[in-house]
């Protein structure tokens, strides 16, 4: 009997449920697995995330140098990566340094001082004051507080042993991601290869077709909003450089980060507007010039991102809806950590995709082999 309660699509018959609650048991026990192996999994997965990144170039490598192999255009593709980490690195520190020598005597400023700013309640300023402490932050940002870390770690040889052994691991995770990131670099063609011959052949149509989904997300999340969030918080770093607001470069790539989810960057303005309060505390600027000047800075950036780098990029692809992002990323961050956070995207899709072709049966004929 058909309880499917319309006309052409399967019944539910036992045999149907069975592989079903098979299905959702097998997937249970793999989140179990996921959740039991995540320590170990982890580097794997951030090499494979890294390596996934790093594939147009190592293409476009191959393409200029003409090299069939794909060892010398791996190398080149690390050493370009390398290279670029290194000089922001060497740009990025000092200006950090200075920077957050300069917040900490101004948060000192804002918390010792009365200032009045024309059209904002004084009601502001002490809620500030009560709820937010300007006095520890500015200890954490001064060097006397990581001196008198540095002392207190020392001194307890327990915790200066577990700090050392903690650091060791570290550096031996790092270690082994590298390794992890060359390998899968190398063999890159040939694992995706390997992925695809082990489904079975009748069930190549459907696999591959999810497959597809999830390869078309991960080109739109991972690939393509990760160069528009990058580009973004480049503008923003430079629009807040221009304006000479403080700790601007750091504000805009945080901004850049956020824009990993489209349109989470708004929830930045508050730290944006309690930047221009403590500056305007501190320097003779008006609040209001540098507020405005901020805001502008936040609407030339976003006519950017949706006029030109969102079209440019991401093209008339419709992706995830931003909701579904972050609440994926809510769900799996809060149950698998910080990979949860990697393969959030990815299981959401495959939920998805799965959802789409055994309950609502929306791709109908469209299941076939990828060209």
């Amino acid at each position: 009997m058909d309880i499917s309660g319309s006309p052409g699509r399967r019944p539910y018959t036992f045999d149907r449920v069975v592989r079903i609650s098979f299905t959702v048991i097998l997937l249970i026990g793999i989140l179990f697995l996921l959740e039991v192996l995540k320590g170990v999994l982890l580097p794997f997965l951030v090499a494979c995330l890294i390596a996934y990144m790093l594939e147009p170039v190592v293409r476009w490598n191959m393409k200029v140098t003409k090299f069939k192999t794909r060892f010398v255009p791996v190398l080149m593709t690390l050493f370009e990566a390398s290279v670029i980490a290194a000089v922001f690195c060497i740009i990025f520190i000092p200006y950090l340094v200075s920077e957050t020598h300069e917040m900490t005597q101004m948060l000192r400023h804002y918390a010792s001082t009365k200032i009045q700013i024309p059209y904002l309640s004084d009601n502001i300023h002490s809620f500030l004051r009560d709820n937010i402490d300007f006095d520890r932050i500015s200890r954490l940002l001064s060097k006397e507080e990581w001196k008198d870390l540095i002392k207190s770690t020392i001194s307890s040889s327990w915790s200066f042993l577990s700090s050392g052994f903690a650091f060791i691991f570290g550096v031996l995770s790092w270690l082994i991601v590298v390794l992890y990131v060359i390998f899968i670099m190398l063999d890159y063609e040939k694992i995706m290869l390997g992925f695809r011959q082990l489904v079975p052949m009748g069930h190549r149509k459907w696999a591959y077709q999810i497959g597809n989904d999830i390869k078309n997300a991960m080109n739109r999340y991972f690939r393509g909003q990760f160069l528009i969030a990058l580009i973004v918080g480049i503008l923003f770093a430079i629009g807040f450089m221009i304006i000479g607001l403080p700790m601007g470069i750091v504000l805009g790539l945080f901004i850049g980060i956020l824009n990993m989810v489209p349109y989470l960057q708004l929830i930045s303005l508050p730290v944006t507007t309690l930047l221009c309060i403590v500056c305007t505390a501190s320097t003779e600027v008006d609040f209001w010039v540098i507020f405005w000047e901020s805001m502008a800075v936040y609407v030339i950036v976003q006519c950017i991102q949706d006029l030109i780098l969102t079209p440019k990029i991401m093209g008339k692809a419709m992706g995830l809806n931003p909701a579904i992002i972050l609440l994926s990323l809510s769900i799996w961050g809060s149950l698998l950590g910080f990979m949860g956070l990697i393969i959030a995207l990815p299981l959401t899709t495959l939920l998805l995709s799965y959802y789409d072709i055994y309950v609502v049966q929306r791709y109908g004929n469209r299941l076939s082999d990828p060209d």
